[in-house]
């Protein structure tokens, strides 16, 4: 018997099909997608297919018009984010190159500018994309405050963004160290001296900074992992928090 060959163009009109009914899309795509056959392009059914999948819940399925604005928001929630991410993904390959160590890390510094293919274009983006991540975030604020948008039902949030701006200047501020130069130290030894000084805990606060009485491999180590580990985990979970409300509090907020 044999057996029908299908042409390029039959195949290219069956596979979504085929595409659309498999488990795999069917796992990933809720039941009531406007992307399976059967479902009418409504109002009703895109709202059905946001409440019940996930991927679909990152974007809203109406936008407010001034939401849209960018004489409005500037942009600058976005921005910050995306220099989150890039700080992220620079990061990540700076560690590839990077001991935490008091003997090898000036080597090893020296080897990203020297020798390693883009060691010194990826340490210039990381640095630069923190200085724009604490000036985004700032404007960022600025901007809230300026519009009212911490007024209620947002005032949650509010505070979800002062605390995300306090990580972003702590997350800055322990990568300052991790060069291990002189203005690394005595800009180390400063702010632990300030945090020394804070009433009835002071001392037990800059030993907790220090890893010990002064600054030293332990104090490298500890804020190596601060920078790479604690600090990014918690704000991930505060911007999720902070992107939840914001949806939850209806969109970005209008002006009055």
């Amino acid at each position: 018997m044999a057996t029908r060959r299908f042409s390029p163009r039959e195949i290219a009109r069956e596979l979504p099909g085929k595409l659309h009914g498999s488990q795999v899309w069917r796992s990933i795509f809720r039941p009531g997608s406007i992307f399976r056959r059967g479902y009418a392009d409504s109002p009703r059914n895109r709202a059905y297919v946001v409440m019940n999948s996930l991927l679909y819940h990152l974007h809203p399925v109406k936008v407010k018009r001034h939401g849209i604005k960018l004489s409005y928001t500037l942009c600058l929630g976005g921005l910050s984010f995306f220099l989150f991410i890039l700080l992220t993904i620079t990061g990540i390959y700076l560690m590839f190159f990077y001991r935490p160590s008091v003997e090898a890390v000036y080597t090893d510094m020296q080897n990203l500018h020297t020798t390693i293919s883009f060691g010194l274009l990826v340490r210039n983006l990381h640095r630069w994309g923190a200085h724009l991540m604490v000036i985004s975030v700032m404007l960022h604020m600025a901007r809230v405050f300026y519009t009212g948008s911490y007024k209620p039902p947002r005032e949650f949030n509010w505070i979800v963004g002062v605390v995300l701006f306090l990580l972003t200047i702590l997350l800055a501020f322990t990568g300052y160290l991790l060069p291990w130069d002189q203005l690394a130290v005595w800009a180390v030894t400063v702010g632990t001296e300030m945090g020394g000084s804070v009433p009835v805990v002071g001392n037990q606060v800059r030993f907790a900074l220090l890893g010990g009485p002064v600054i030293g491999p332990e104090t490298l180590l500890r804020w190596y992992t601060l920078h790479v580990l604690f600090l990014p985990f918690i704000i991930v979970i505060f911007i999720s928090i902070h992107f939840w409300r914001v949806r939850k509090d209806g969109g970005i907020s209008g002006p009055m």
